[in-house]
């Protein structure tokens, strides 16, 4: 059997991961609630779970929430990750909208950038107000990663039609779904 780790954004919880249950029948779903809120210890938090699942599952999958992509990348974990889901992921913390960097975290930014050797997904919304779609973008393409654009789509996804619209995004990456209705209100890269 396979598992899914699923990593919450900021104010989020590991309660969420209840959502992705569905998605995934053929899996175990976690979600962590880390303690931390720095990308040098949560990543260790995040590096330990993913340690414990390999060593009771044959693969893991990652879906990472906004900050939590961020945390997960700085985790060391791309050697334990078959595959990982971006929904509005913070990839770059130092072109995050409405955020300055100051003491440790603009320290940790600069002498430690984003090594991430995972396949990835990432959703994103085009009325994001935290991360470019540009930054975004240059994430996506110097990693190899899919971009999907979810037209009116917010940083936090949460209304009904957003929902539907990532869970159909999940399903066709996972390949066990179908997005043909959907294709004309997105961009896929």
């Amino acid at each position: 059997m396979d598992a899914v780790l699923y990593i919450h954004g900021k104010d989020g919880s590991a309660s969420e991961s209840e959502h992705y249950k569905p998605l995934f029948p053929d899996c175990e779903v976690f979600g962590l609630d880390y303690q931390t809120f720095s990308p040098w210890e949560t990543g260790k938090e995040i590096h330990k779970a993913v340690e414990g699942l390999k060593n009771r599952y044959e693969n893991i999958f990652l879906i990472a929430n906004s900050i939590g992509a961020y945390f997960s990348m700085n985790a060391d974990i791309d050697e334990m990750v078959q595959k990982a889901y971006f929904i509005s992921p913070v990839v770059d913390m130092k072109k995050l909208n409405g955020v300055e960097l100051t003491g440790e975290w603009l320290h940790y930014v600069k002498t430690h950038p984003l090594r991430w050797n995972v396949p990835t997904h990432i959703l994103y919304g085009s009325k994001d107000n935290l991360i470019s779609f540009d930054t975004v973008s240059d994430f996506a393409k110097k990693h190899n990663a899919t971009l999907t654009v979810m037209e009116g789509g917010e940083h936090w996804f949460h209304t009904e039609e957003q929902m539907r619209f990532l869970d159909e995004w999940i399903l066709t990456r996972s390949g066990k779904g179908w997005v043909e209705e959907f294709l004309p209100t997105s961009i896929s890269t």
